[in-house]
């Protein structure tokens, strides 16, 4: 499903080049789930970001369910994602001028989904938020924020879910409630996860654990997490 093929990373400005990712190379099968761990800076966020297309890398390329992602264009990157990709982010990204629902509905409406509203609710409900559909983020506690977008990623039922750090703004419990109903929901629909955490017990749940060091990538077996 995911094909990492000897990606690099560079920026540069006045004081030099700074290597970001070093020769990522990882390959995921459909319904697999990875961890990707390590300190801040260690250039997880930005694997994340060039294995959605959203950024590019210097060197190697990244294909997606058989799909050379920097052979087209942005255009055709960000429609590729809208047909595959979930995303759930540590900030959440609601809109908060939409409703829980018109959250959610939102994705099924950019795909011209007639059933828009019906599959918002249905999924809404199924992560405990069947009453609280016409509420706005700002009345909703994080875990509430974070279980919309959960509903959000997975309502267009995508071939890869993309997580960055999404329990970072929860507290313990609620994160673990979080996790628990976002893995459940991956074992559901049989999406192939990557996540992005520095929390070795959230690792440890994954089938795959990646660690991240000075931008480059180890995978390591159950007994290191």
């Amino acid at each position: 499903m995911i094909s990492v093929q000897h990606v690099f990373k560079s920026v540069t400005d006045a004081t030099g080049t700074l290597d970001i990712l070093r020769d990522i190379d990882f390959a995921l099968h459909r319904g697999e789930t990875v961890a990707i761990v390590g300190a801040s800076g260690s250039g997880k966020s930005t694997l994340l970001s060039i294995v959605a297309g959203l950024d590019t890398p210097t060197r190697g390329t990244v294909h997606l369910d058989g799909v050379d992602l920097f052979a087209m264009d942005e255009d055709q990157r960000a429609a590729l994602r809208a047909q595959k990709v979930g995303f759930v982010f540590q900030s959440f990204q609601l809109l908060g001028n939409l409703t829980a629902l018109e959250n959610v509905m939102l994705p099924l409406e950019l795909a011209g989904r007639r059933d828009a509203r019906t599959a918002a609710t249905h999924m809404l409900q199924r992560v405990g938020l069947g009453e609280r559909l016409n509420r706005y983020p700002k009345v909703l506690s994080g875990g509430e924020q974070q279980r919309v977008a959960l509903a959000r990623a997975f309502v267009v039922q995508p071939a890869v879910l993309l997580a960055d750090e999404p329990t970072g703004s929860l507290d313990f419990a609620t994160g673990d409630k979080v996790m628990e109903l976002m893995f459940e929901l991956n074992r559901e629909q049989g999406t192939t996860l990557v996540l992005v955490t520095h929390d070795r017990s959230i690792a440890a749940r994954c089938e795959r654990r990646i660690s991240m060091e000075a931008g480059r990538a180890t995978e390591l077996d159950a007994a290191a997490v």
